[in-house]
């Protein structure tokens, strides 16, 4: 199955789950309901893509004439970068967190925007930088932004449509009470089952975006560095109170910025980080290079993750 038609399939599937819970919270009313809403969030979520996302992190635009230094090198390098990989360029963020992360948004490569936080630019160097704007710049390059965007916009819609099916109770195809087993059908299995399709959808588009992101920037080790460090302080301590309000987001981040730690099976939101780094240390022909970062007030410091299994790309 090509990859634009799994995201097609994935994709409605999320929409027949909604349309589904819909249908038990409301019967056939609100089957048509959530269909109508659907379609207005695919809509909504086509058009201002980029804006929703950037507004919920509070995201800032910046440009190459800011004042800090380091500002303006991240800029300069996604910039470049974009004009190297024949891209049109994308509008630069920053996003004001301590976790080091960074994300990308837009319907396409022509209203594409990135966004790293504070914490990525000030605990990475500036090749391990790049490394993970190119990566950002990958998915925008093969058109997941809008895949990943609608997917947020639609699960979350599941997860909230479930939560009232809990509260309220659901409806049968006659208007009559579904009873306890109905409701509490909704309120887990949907969310659930949403959950596993934006699974799905996330991790297989990780590895591509690493192996574009690699030849974009020129440097897999410096990618496969910037993602073991990202992990260890990810873990470390630095939550992302932004993203664990909107977990439905987690899957747009280069590394899963919620608490806990993932695993390359069908309940993560992306692939083992050290999956991701065997991947790229095969690509680059050699080991990793792991300068070592500054550490943060807590002295936390960056384990050397373990060699994964054989590369997906292998």
């Amino acid at each position: 199955m090509s990859n634009h038609l799994r995201t097609f399939v994935l994709l409605a599937a999320l929409t027949a789950l909604f349309v589904g819970a819909g249908y038990l919270v409301g019967g056939a009313t609100g089957m048509v309901v959530a269909f109508v809403l659907a379609a207005g969030m695919n809509l909504v979520s086509y058009w201002n893509a980029d804006k929703i996302v950037l507004r919920m992190y509070r995201a800032q635009p910046v440009d190459e004439r800011h004042p800090e230094p380091l500002i303006r090198n991240y800029v300069r390098d996604v910039l470049e970068m974009a004009d190297q990989a024949g891209m049109p360029r994308p509008a630069v963020y920053v996003i004001e967190n301590p976790q080091p992360n960074a994300f990308a948004t837009g319907r396409d490569p022509a209203h594409a925007a990135v966004a790293a936080t504070t914490g990525l630019l000030s605990m990475l160097d500036r090749r391990e930088i790049r490394g993970v704007m190119g990566h950002e710049l990958a998915h925008v390059k093969n058109r997941d932004t809008l895949t990943m965007t609608v997917t947020a916009t639609i699960a979350g819609a599941i997860s909230a449509l479930a939560n009232f099916a809990f509260f309220f109770g659901g409806r049968d195809g006659e208007g009559r009470p579904a009873g306890m087993i109905g409701t509490i059908a909704v309120a887990l299995l949907a969310p659930m089952a949403a959950a596993l399709v934006q699974f799905a959808i996330s991790r297989g588009r990780e590895y591509e975006a690493d192996r574009g992101g690699a030849e974009i920037s020129g440097d897999p080790q410096a990618l496969a560095s910037a993602l073991q460090k990202i992990e260890a302080y990810a873990r470390g301590g630095y939550v992302n109170p932004d993203a664990e309000r909107n977990p439905a987001t987690a899957h747009m981040f280069i590394i899963n910025p919620l608490s806990g730690r993932g695993a390359d099976n069908l309940f993560s939101t992306h692939p083992a980080t050290h999956n991701r780094v065997a991947a790229l240390m095969k690509l680059g022909g050699g080991g990793v290079r792991t300068s070592a970062p500054r550490a943060p007030a807590r002295g936390t410091a960056v384990p050397v993750t373990r060699q994964g299994p054989q590369s997906p790309w292998g």
